[in-house]
């Protein structure tokens, strides 16, 4: 099959299909009649000889045919619609656009305060919100262009997605000043022995952590269980309890909140920390400057 067979606008129904799900939806983002969405997928079965999406109670769901070609048409119309509106140009000198980032509670603390600095030196009129990567359905918010990037651990981030690293981080250890732990080394029994401190953050990858722990058979004492990493430095200061945490978090609260780290004496994985942006906004001058921002303010972060 040729290019020339294809109309370029089946591939945006189809496209907005894969985000969708919904047929009604499709029509209203793409201002076109609900018949016209459905005799657009006709026209794309009928060319590509596959059903490409299913009714389902939950909507439409893609064929395994569908999630082959989603990757590739996704970046393909990302790319084309770059190309179209890189003409224009962006000051950061002058701007006083709002930038939108997604990152957890652990970014906010890492990233934010040198961000900030960074952003009032170059772009004081520019301003910038954050919103959990949770809490959103940050593919379709991406897309859309309401979220500019997105920092973390995020494997669901693939499709129609660029991605750079930024830093490979451990765990560590992480209590009070004076505690019985605050040594160069602890052992396993000593670590499993401790009364812990736990944070459940769900979607966000640490959470493997404290699976891995359990399969490897590290027994802990839980004395409490919180959702965030917010009050961790608050709640360690205060009290005997021990958290497992990565340890760019623990550099950054350990100063504030009187405390110190040891390496974690448990075998557990590093974790790589990831800028994510997606293939629509891939040479928007814009997102390429905040892009190239976040890269600058951590590039020794980067050789870690």
């Amino acid at each position: 099959m040729e290019l020339k067979d294809i109309d370029l606008n089946l591939l945006v129904v189809f496209n907005q299909l894969l985000v969708e799900r919904r047929v009604s939806k499709v029509a209203e983002n793409l201002d076109l009649t609900q018949p016209a969405v459905s005799n657009a997928l006709a026209r794309l079965r009928k060319l590509l000889g596959d059903e490409l999406f299913l009714r389902t109670p939950a909507g439409m769901e893609p064929t395994p045919f569908a999630d082959q070609l989603a990757e590739s048409v996704t970046y393909a119309l990302g790319m084309i619609h770059s190309a179209i509106n890189q003409r224009t140009s962006f000051d950061p000198h002058s701007s006083t656009r709002s930038f939108t980032i997604g990152m957890t509670d652990i970014g906010e603390i890492y990233f934010l305060p040198a961000l900030m600095d960074r952003l009032r030196q170059e772009a004081p009129g520019v301003s910038l919100s954050t919103v959990r990567n949770t809490a959103v359905n940050l593919k379709d918010e991406m897309e859309a262009g309401k979220v500019d990037l997105a920092i973390g651990l995020l494997p669901q981030l693939k499709a129609g997605f660029f991605q750079r690293r930024l830093f490979r981080q451990r765990y560590v250890c992480l209590f009070r000043k004076g505690h019985r732990l605050d040594k160069k080394k602890i052992s396993l029994a000593e670590f499993s022995s401790a009364e812990h401190l736990v944070v459940v953050s769900a979607g966000t990858g640490h959470g493997k952590v404290d699976e891995l722990l359990k399969r490897s058979g590290v027994d802990r004492n839980i004395r409490l269980t919180v959702p965030h990493f917010v009050g961790v430095g608050h709640i360690l200061q205060a009290t005997d309890l021990v958290a497992t945490v990565p340890e760019r978090l623990a550099q950054r609260l350990i100063g504030p909140f009187g405390l110190a780290c040891v390496s974690h004496p448990a075998t557990l994985p590093e974790v790589a920390i990831n800028v994510f942006w997606h293939a629509k906004y891939h040479k928007e001058p814009a997102n390429q400057w905040l892009r190239s921002l976040v890269f600058d303010t951590f590039v020794d972060d980067a050789r870690g």
